[in-house]
C-alpha cells in the first residue's frame, strides 16, 4: 500500500477582493503574497472595470481612511484643485479616472487594506 497523497486545501476565508493593476509591482507582489498564503481572491482589474461611487464609498469605509487618502496624487489626472474637492466629487473623479485609485487594495467582508507594503494585507486575512 502506497502513501496517501493529500492536496493542500485553500484556507477557509471570507470573500477576498483584490483591486489589482498588473503593471504595478506592489499589486503583483500583493497577489503573489495572497497566493503564497493559500488565499484565493477575486481579482478586479479596476482600470478596465472601475468601481462605481457606491463601491468606492464602501471600500473607504472598510479602510477607515478619507477619500483623499486613496488618491494617487502623482498621476497626471490629479490636479491641485482636487485637494479642495468634496468627498463626493473626488469619488466621482476616481470612478471616472480609476488610475487615481491607490493600489493595490484588498477587501474582505468587513475590512480593507492598501497593499503598501504588500504584507499589510495579511492583517485582515
Amino acid at each position: 500500500m502506497g502513501h496517501r497523497q493529500f492536496e493542500t486545501v485553500p484556507k477557509a476565508m471570507t470573500d477576498i477582493t483584490l483591486y489589482h493593476n498588473p503593471r504595478c509591482s506592489k499589486s503583483r507582489q500583493t497577489l503573489e503574497l495572497l497566493e503564497a498564503n493559500q488565499h484565493q481572491a477575486k481579482v478586479v482589474l479596476y482600470l478596465e472595470t472601475p468601481p462605481d461611487v457606491a463601491t468606492l464609498s464602501a471600500v473607504i469605509k472598510k479602510l477607515g481612511v478619507s477619500v483623499h487618502d486613496i488618491i494617487r496624487t502623482g498621476e497626471s489626472e490629479y490636479t491641485k484643485e482636487m485637494s479642495e474637492w468634496s468627498d463626493e466629487k473626488l469619488l466621482e473623479a476616481i470612478a471616472s479616472h480609476p488610475i487615481l485609485l491607490q493600489r493595490p487594495i484588498v477587501v474582505t467582508n468587513n475590512q480593507a487594506r492598501i497593499g503598501r507594503p504588500p504584507e499589510s494585507v495579511l492583517e485582515i486575512l
